[in-house]
């Protein structure tokens, strides 16, 4: 039997999944990582995007997160995330509507608007579209 690695991936809400894997693939802050069991201890932030799960029969589950926290200890991989849900739950129709209202909202000419915000709103829907996108990709449709 191939090593395999613990994963929890964990919303403010409720646990995503638990399970083990033989490689996690997740978005750092300074890129994507590739996790396998016995991988370097590490702690680091996340930018939205994907985190994928290859399980030992070679099948891949794909999860959205918002960001957050992941710690990565040599049996163990833990995601914390504001958000996080599978990325065939994603709503790409209510995706793109918060996209449209992201990008009116930079268009804005009053002083209200909050472009950190509207900024970090465009971010996290790109990285939903591009979450359903490799889904559709990987599955062929």
């Amino acid at each position: 039997m191939a090593d395999t690695i613990q994963v929890d991936i964990v919303s403010a809400e409720h646990q995503v999944f638990s399970g083990q894997a033989e490689m996690v693939f997740a978005p750092a802050e300074l890129g994507e990582v590739g996790i396998s069991p016995g991988h370097t201890p590490f702690v680091t932030k996340m930018g939205p995007g994907e985190v994928r799960v290859k399980d030992t029969n070679g099948n891949e589950s794909a999860f959205y997160v918002s960001g957050g926290m992941l710690e990565v200890q040599p049996q163990v991989v833990t995601v914390l995330s504001d958000a996080a849900q599978r990325a065939e739950d994603l709503d790409e129709a209510a995706i793109l509507k918060a996209k449209e209202e992201a990008e009116n909202a930079f268009h804005d000419k009053s002083n209200e608007i909050d472009y950190a915000k509207a900024r970090a709103s465009l971010a996290e829907t790109a990285a939903q579209l591009q979450t359903i996108q490799r889904l559709r990709k990987r599955s062929g449709r």
